[in-house]
């Protein structure tokens, strides 16, 4: 055998365990199917960190995907389309917020359901919203705060008053 036959065979040895993979990671859960859930929305402050295909979660349970996201142009606020399971029926007055796993961790969406006997429909809005928090700026914040304050003094317990000294009897 030359060379230029083995280096085929390994490229053809190669390209079929590309596609083994492929199809490993289409047919995994959640990965390229499409969600059958219902669609809701909410807009945010901000979403930074959160993506198409981010988890939308409950209780620290994966319930939805984000499934599109795009600026409101009258508010300009973060509008986030979700899908969510159809076996979750949200409350109306259930809120979402961008929190993460961790100090670095992924963003997610995480749902409060709320109190309300009335279910959010399909193509419903949750209206509490809490945008992802920069923990960036907050560091540095803290780190070069310019505004000169220093930290307050704690009171000390007045001194105990002097007794006036006896006049010497002995003498």
């Amino acid at each position: 055998m030359n060379n230029s036959t083995v280096e085929t065979l390994i490229g053809a040895v190669v390209i079929v365990i590309a596609g083994a993979f492929l199809t490993f990671a289409y047919n995994t859960p959640g990965m390229g199917q499409k969600s059958d859930g219902y669609l809701i929305s909410a807009e945010f402050d901000n979403v930074e960190g959160v993506n198409v295909g981010s988890d939308i979660r409950m209780a620290g349970i994966k319930i939805g995907t984000v499934t599109a996201q795009s600026l409101n142009p009258e508010s300009f606020q973060a509008l986030v389309t979700m899908s969510i399971d159809p076996a979750v029926q949200l409350t109306d007055d259930t809120s979402a917020k961008v929190t993460s796993e961790g100090l670095l961790g992924s963003k997610f969406i995480s749902l409060e359901p709320g109190g309300s006997d009335t279910k959010l429909a399909a193509g419903g809005v949750i209206n509490y919203t809490q945008g992802a928090v920069d923990i960036w700026s907050l560091i540095s914040q803290a780190m070069f705060d310019k505004s000169g304050a220093k930290p307050a003094e704690t009171p000390q317990a007045p001194a105990a008053p002097a007794t006036p000294e006896a006049p010497d009897q002995a003498q």
